[in-house]
């Protein structure tokens, strides 16, 4: 959630920091800091503010030089947003300085015993609490004060330190939450993210869990929080810079929606297999000896990522004849499941560092069970911990609201329903079928892109709507679930989803006038089950916004989307959606890329 930037070198470091910033605000936060090392001023200078990023560039002075600092965008936990609370964190003595992700689970109990001891804290955060204990550790080296410190703490946490009395040097941590390192020339460079980095170097190192870093201009070396040292070699990150740039669209959920006909056909790119109509995916590690023993799928995801796994286990349901079913990781991790050997389990994350996900892959992976990752981000955490994979190559996706990355999911899922199909008992011409629906997608979502106008026309007639109903049907309800959530998230409006065979047992008595529908109507065998539940909601004078493959007589307004296999559909029928969503937010004057109270990444419960 929150945002992490260091940099060494021989730069001017504040401009560095604030632009590293800037490029993880679509992280979510509510205030932000910067500290550097300063000699001049024999020790460490700091600005923090509550607000954006901006907030805090014109707080800082035009004196104020260094070349290593660190700097933090906060998403409150403990403590509400204010100055006082924004990181960095600094000890009594202005020598050590902290910038943490993640949260100290035992911060109260050191709390006191820190306050016992004469120690003053000028913050509510949890993060203080290591502060002052990296400062009072009597170790000589700055390694081995932040080690002692981590000792005592209980929690997840991605940290960097400064201190005043180690100028040459940052110190950073990892358990729980992302720590990335980026490999300069002569200059070394961390965060929480990627995207603060590709602007100057695409050599990156990921920190693992229980791992640590010291970073000097010239050298950095990696070690474990016990003190074992690590091999940790470069990689190159296929992003660019450009890659977050808005490119000329006003917002980057706009620019994100219109970029998928270009991500889908990347997420099929060299994977389709003409010859048996089937797909390659190199990095399933599966023969078709083990997919024929897998005898139930369960799918692991948060938020839209759960919803990707919701259609996705319809698919491999349908085209593999494998039981699926998507769960929450959240609720997963929490309720003591039976793993089940004959069980594939698949993690899905657009970021790939999702706390509840890679909690739960780590529970599996302790229990014997075999994990797969379908996930975004090459190298992320998920990636690493999974035994094997698939990356959706969605590209980069700054706004916090997931829509490209859903809809590759989506596609990735059907690929892997293609692949266990074809091992199995998928026929070659249902194969053949298959892949040609796929070939038609980035052409079908870009026939559906050039419907903006019409559906932002819509999205305006209903922005006045205090509540939203959306239903669908088997393959229509999960793709309901998501248009419901993208409404709630971007736009602020309530929003329901619903089977819409569900509706006579109890949401049928909220439909009036002033509460519309939405319903997800695809041409297939419960077409005439959909328009019943038509019927229904326009017998009780309830507007009704259809998306449909035709024309819906009893709705008030129709999104005609095209016609693909039946399987494949609901990755189509989404997508006009996600327009409704953002023309809603549009009219409502909702900031679209970074929603109220979220973050893009939640690497903490």
């Amino acid at each position: 959630m929150c945002g992490i930037v260091g940099y060494i070198g021989k730069r001017d470091v504040a401009p560095l920091l604030l632009e590293g910033l800037q490029r993880l605000e679509y992280r979510g936060y509510d205030s932000a800091g910067v500290v550097i090392t300063s000699p001049k001023a024999g020790g460490l200078k700091m600005v923090k503010a509550k607000g954006r990023v901006r907030d805090l560039e014109a707080k800082v002075p035009a004196r104020f030089k260094g070349t290593t600092g660190i700097a933090h965008t906060r998403w409150a936990t403990h403590g509400a947003p204010s100055d006082e609370n924004a990181h960095p964190h600094m000890s009594a003595d202005n020598k050590v300085a902290v910038v943490h992700n993640g949260i100290v689970d035992n911060a109260s109990d050191l709390r006191a015993k820190l306050t016992a001891e004469g120690v003053t804290f000028l913050s509510e955060t949890d993060t203080e609490v290591l502060t002052h204990l990296i400062a009072r550790s009597p170790a000589e080296k700055l390694e081995d004060k932040v080690r002692e410190a981590l000792r005592l703490i209980e929690g997840t946490y991605g940290i960097a330190v400064l201190h005043a009395d180690f100028p040459d040097r940052i110190v950073v941590a990892r358990n729980g939450s992302p720590v990335v390192l980026g490999i300069g020339e002569k200059e070394m460079f961390v965060a929480s993210d990627i995207a603060a980095l590709v602007a100057h170097t695409r050599q990156i190192v990921t920190l693992d869990d229980g791992e640590m870093a010291t970073l000097k201009a010239d050298d950095f070396r990696t070690y474990t929080t016990e003190g074992t040292r690590t091999t940790a070699s470069p990689t190159t990150v296929e992003w660019e810079a450009a890659s977050y740039d808005m490119g000329g669209h006003d917002t980057y959920m706009h620019k994100e929606i219109f970029e998928q006909p270009e991500a889908v056909d990347r997420v099929l790119r060299g994977r389709i297999d003409e010859r048996f109509s089937a797909v390659h995916l190199g990095g399933l590690n599966l023969d078709a000896r083990e997919a024929r023993s897998v005898r139930r799928v369960k799918i692991l995801g948060c938020g839209t990522s759960y919803h990707a796994g919701l259609i996705g286990a319809q698919m491999i349901e349908e085209l593999a004849r494998i039981p699926a079913d998507a769960e929450p990781a959240s609720e997963f991790r929490y309720r003591n499941p039976v793993v089940d050997p004959d069980t594939l389990y698949i993690a899905v994350s657009q970021s790939g560092e999702t706390y509840d996900v890679l909690a739960a892959v780590q529970e599996l992976k302790r229990k014997g069970a075999r994990v797969f990752g379908v996930v975004n981000v090459v190298g992320s955490a998920i990636a690493r911990e999974s035994d094997a994979g698939v990356y959706v190559h969605a590209g980069p996706e700054v706004c916090v609201v997931s829509t490209k990355c859903f809809t590759n999911t989506t596609v990735a899922f059907a690929l892997l329903a293609l692949h266990l199909g074809r091992i199995r008992d998928l026929s070659v011409a249902d194969g053949k079928r298959i892949i040609e629906g796929l070939r038609k997608l980035p052409g079908q979502i870009t026939q559906i892109l050039e419907q903006e106008e019409q559906i932002k026309k819509i999205a305006e007639e209903y922005a006045d709507a205090r509540s939203m109903m959306f239903i669908g049907r088997v393959r229509g309800y999960p793709v309901a679930r998501e248009a419901s959530l993208k409404l709630k998230e971007v736009s602020y409006i309530h929003a329901e989803a619903y089977p819409a065979s569900e509706l006579k047992h109890g949401p049928l008595a909220l439909i009036e006038p002033a509460l519309p529908t939405v319903a997800i109507v695809p041409d297939d065998d419960l077409l005439e089950k959909n328009r019943a539940a038509l019927e229904e909601i326009k017998a009780r004078s309830g507007r009704i916004l259809a998306v449909a493959h035709q024309e819906q007589e009893k709705a008030d307004r129709t999104i005609v989307v095209p016609k693909n296999e039946d399987e494949l559909d609901p990755i189509l029928m989404g997508i006009p959606l996600q327009l409704l969503a953002y023309h809603t937010a549009l009219a409502l004057g909702r900031d679209i890329d970074k929603p109220r109270n979220l973050a893009k990444s939640v690497t903490v419960e």
